[in-house]
């Protein structure tokens, strides 16, 4: 057993995009776990868009991380030690473990995975946080109907890919907006969607939009925001629905763009919907999620993409990459070997 846990703490408060130096690899004591707590060797982490904003220090639906303190985000890993009755060693368990090659619990919010159901990477992924977004965000909000548009951007990250296959699912027809001539690939070619655009060598989102969706968008899976959001609404049919998972095109602005007032006119007209979300706003319900994406899975309906970055002390590069869209399907760091 280590005598030292590597972790990765907020070392300053990033001005636009994060570098280097906001975060620092320190060294702290083994936790030793107490009664009623269990301690977890991480085999996994996962680095997401939403600890972005959770490096300011502003008020959100999730406290600021404070400088000096581990940086936050899921992981998966097993129980090497416990203390508490409902927890084994040798278990593989999912939870809020940070950045860092050790934990400790008390078992809140704490999942047990199976490993006989599907790799155990897939619980931060399809079977996991990014799944449960996309299967709520698009079902509960978007309510999309058989033959219907759906439209996602970033829909070659974790979540949005699985949006575009989830409408294929109920019968729609799937367009997907990505950063690289590869992703729009990916998205055609392996998952099925009908169309897709790189929007760094598009120039008119507004007319490529048109171009793919000729009977106008019914549904809206909105990952970005900024510009191509703007496009989009433009094109809603009447009664259109939007769902707001993310705006990654703004996060790491150091002053707000100005966007056009055209938005609200457009849901007035259209009398469209537009609503965000948290996922942490279905936790009653994400068993129902997670049985039906496992079904989903396991009758080869849903693909999936993982892109793993090796050693804790690259997390902060993986993460940086993963906010400029590097990565293809759901950015995770292995720590451990399982």
């Amino acid at each position: 057993m280590p005598t030292l846990n590597k972790q990765i703490t907020l070392a300053a408060r990033p001005v636009g995009f994060p570098k280097d130096s906001d975060f620092k690899l320190v060294e702290s004591p083994m936790p030793t776990p107490k009664d009623g707590e269990f301690l977890v060797r991480v085999i996994y982490m996962s680095v997401d868009p939403y600890m972005r904003g959770r490096m300011n220090d502003a008020a959100s639906y999730a406290a600021p991380v404070q400088l000096g303190e581990v940086m936050g985000g899921g992981a998966v890993g097993k129980v090497i030690s416990s203390n508490n009755p409902s927890s084994r060693e040798g278990e593989i368990v999912e939870g809020f473990f940070g950045w860092q090659e050790y934990a400790v619990s008390n078992g809140e919010g704490v999942r047990k995975i199976d490993p006989g159901l599907a790799p155990i990477s897939t619980a931060l992924g399809v079977l996991g946080m990014p799944g449960l977004t996309a299967y709520f965000g698009l079902l509960d909000i978007c309510n999309p109907q058989l033959g219907e548009t759906v439209v996602v951007s970033g829909a070659a990250g974790a979540v949005g890919s699985l949006v575009g296959q989830i409408a294929l699912i109920k019968g729609c027809r799937a367009v997907g907006i990505a950063g690289a001539d590869d992703k729009v690939a990916y998205l055609t070619d392996e998952l099925g969607f009908d169309a897709a655009f790189n929007y760094k060598t598009v120039t008119d989102y507004f007319q490529k939009l048109k171009e793919l969706c000729p009977k106008g968008i019914d549904a809206y899976f909105d990952n970005v925001g900024g510009a191509i959001t703007d496009a989009a609404i433009r094109l809603i049919n009447t009664r259109a629905r939007i769902s707001i998972c993310g705006q990654i095109s703004q996060y790491n602005l150091e002053q707000p763009e100005m966007g056009p007032r055209i938005i609200l006119v457009s849901l007035l007209v259209k009398q469209a919907r537009a609503e965000g979300f948290l996922v942490f706003q279905f936790a009653n319900r994400y068993p129902e999620g997670l049985k039906q994406m496992a079904e989903w899975l396991k009758q080869g309906k849903l693909k999936y993409r993982e892109d793993i970055a090796h050693g804790i002390e690259n997390a902060p590069g993986a993460f940086m990459a993963m906010l400029k869209g590097k990565n293809t399907g759901k950015q995770l760091v292995k720590i451990s070997d399982e």
